[in-house]
């Protein structure tokens, strides 16, 4: 007989939190300079942010589309494959796309990673892996790298995705620090609910 349930979830629990313990060790302001100099040059030269990944990176993105605009850099949800069927017109010249991928190697994510290069767009690359394709294309690296994704075959997105969430949210909380968004501001872009109701 196999693991118990319980086992599959404190196993599961423990490996994350470990592996989230570990990539704390490589954070630094540092990692954050170059991309948050990119986010904010573009907005100064009226350019726009978007966001992008191939499967579950993909939901990622939108995610994180959300969480910076709704913090103060507006930003736009790209759809990792239609990108090379016309939605890289999104994109303009100048403008910022952070791609997420684990691998740093998706098929996909390279064709739309080189279609936006190519239409001249800044490439902020998040991936586990420092020597991958996308870490080396991109103009900025963030690294959300773990070993295991936390359950018996170590194959699904687990850990993987909470790295690159975590990755994100942090240069999202360094952007709206570094412009100092307040919270009438915060609240003024979240009318509905229980935030609309705070002052």
């Amino acid at each position: 007989m196999g693991e118990s349930l319980d086992s599959i979830i404190k196993t599961f629990i423990n490996i994350t939190l470990e592996e989230i313990n570990s990539l704390k060790s490589e954070i630094s302001v540092k990692m954050y300079e170059k991309p948050i100099k990119l986010v904010m040059e573009a907005e100064e030269n009226g350019n726009r942010v978007h966001i992008t990944g191939i499967g579950k990176p993909g939901h990622v993105a939108g995610y994180i589309a959300s969480l910076l605009s709704s913090t103060g850099t507006p930003a736009y949800e790209l759809h990792g494959t239609e990108a090379v069927h016309g939605s890289a017109g999104q994109v303009k010249p100048g403008d910022v796309v952070i791609a997420i991928s684990n691998s740093g190697e998706t098929a996909e994510l390279k064709a739309t990673v080189t279609t936006l290069k190519n239409n001249g767009a800044k490439i902020i690359a998040v991936t586990g892996k420092r020597e991958s394709w996308l870490a080396k294309k991109g103009d900025a690296y963030l690294y959300a790298g773990v070993e295991n994704e936390g359950d018996p075959l170590n194959r699904a997105p687990r850990a993987s995705i909470l790295a690159e969430v975590f990755v994100l949210q942090i240069l999202s909380l360094l952007l709206q620090c570094k412009k100092g968004i307040t919270s009438q501001q915060y609240v003024r872009w979240h009318p509905g609910g229980s935030l609309g109701k705070m002052r």
